[in-house]
């Protein structure tokens, strides 16, 4: 009777579905958030002049962070469980289910290593720096591979010291990736003082753009900004978002004004110092600033911006 208990094959239940299915969709969750985060990170260590964009706000490395921060900890705590529970019921080691999704993972890692070489490589030959190019591949190698290697031998090799190895290496990775994403990205004080600057740059410009719309119905600068706040068409001078004071204005001549504004964080392409993104806007180049207060002068052009004859 206990021999045909023991030839009896395992039973799946819920529980057991569910934890592997989590473990697999935390798994690749945590991969592709992972080798986000390392390609926006060395994008922007490494920047190509030929990007036609790069995200002031690394919102890129943002989700990778904060995904990670999440999801790579249930995935630990899901194998955890698994191997807990492999250990008290050995035969769940031959459930169907379990054999199912890691050759899934297999499959999934293999195609991602192949996919993203492919990816890479086609780039590489479309004028892709070597650095970068170098560095993307060996990151693709590390994460994938990794994944690759170790799901491939834990259907052979169950011990429980392989697994607490993997567990190590993963988040000595993770943590690695981390830090470099909080070295490249900043603080998020940082980029509350990024986001700040870029309002100041915003308002700026609309105050700019209603004061050559004034001069272009009047003939000439008004004295005040306050001059400028309109009730029929909305416009209401905006204010620093951080001090909640107006911006500096100042008429220099009859064509000639100056704006002021004070500024959290010196902007990317200043002048001073070598830009990290390789992509400004011609607008952002416009309003180049150091830490501070910073002034604007403008000199209206009377062939660009003639005065409307009423």
């Amino acid at each position: 009777m206990e021999q045909q208990n023991q030839n009896q094959k395992p039973r799946l239940s819920p529980k057991d579905f569910f934890l592997y299915v989590g473990l697999v969709v935390t798994l690749l969750v945590s991969s592709v958030s992972l080798l986000n985060l390392v390609f926006e990170s060395i994008n922007s260590i490494f920047p190509d002049r030929l990007d036609y964009y790069a995200d002031p706000y690394s919102g890129a490395i943002r989700i990778a962070i904060a995904s990670l921060f999440i999801i790579f900890p249930i995935y630990i705590f899901i194998s955890w469980l698994i191997k807990k529970d492999a250990k008290m019921f050995p035969e769940k080691l031959s459930l169907g289910v379990r054999k199912w999704l890691i050759y899934l993972t297999l499959f999934i890692a293999g195609a991602a290593v192949i996919i993203d070489l492919i990816v890479l490589i086609n780039t590489f030959l479309g004028g892709e720096i070597t650095t970068r190019f170098i560095l993307k591949v060996l990151s693709v190698i590390v994460i994938a591979g990794g994944v690759f290697s170790y799901y491939f031998y834990d259907l052979k090799d169950r011990s429980e010291k392989m697994f607490k190895w993997w567990v190590v290496a993963t988040s000595a990775v993770v943590a690695l990736s981390l830090v470099l994403g909080f070295y490249v990205m900043g603080s998020p004080l940082t980029q509350r003082l990024k986001r700040m600057d870029a309002e100041r740059i915003n308002s700026l410009t609309q105050v700019q753009w209603q004061i050559i719309n004034y001069w272009q119905k009047k003939g000439e600068l008004p004295k005040d900004i306050n001059e400028l706040n309109d009730p029929i068409s909305g416009f209401i001078i905006p204010i620093d978002p951080e001090t909640g004071m107006p911006y500096q204005y100042e008429a220099v001549d009859n064509q000639v004004f100056k704006l002021c504004a004070n500024f959290s964080l010196e902007s990317v392409g200043n002048s001073t110092t070598p830009a990290k993104l390789p992509y400004i806007s011609p607008e952002s180049e416009n309003w180049s600033h150091k830490a501070g207060k910073n002034c604007f002068e403008r000199k209206i052009d009377q062939e660009l911006y003639p005065v409307r004859k009423p």
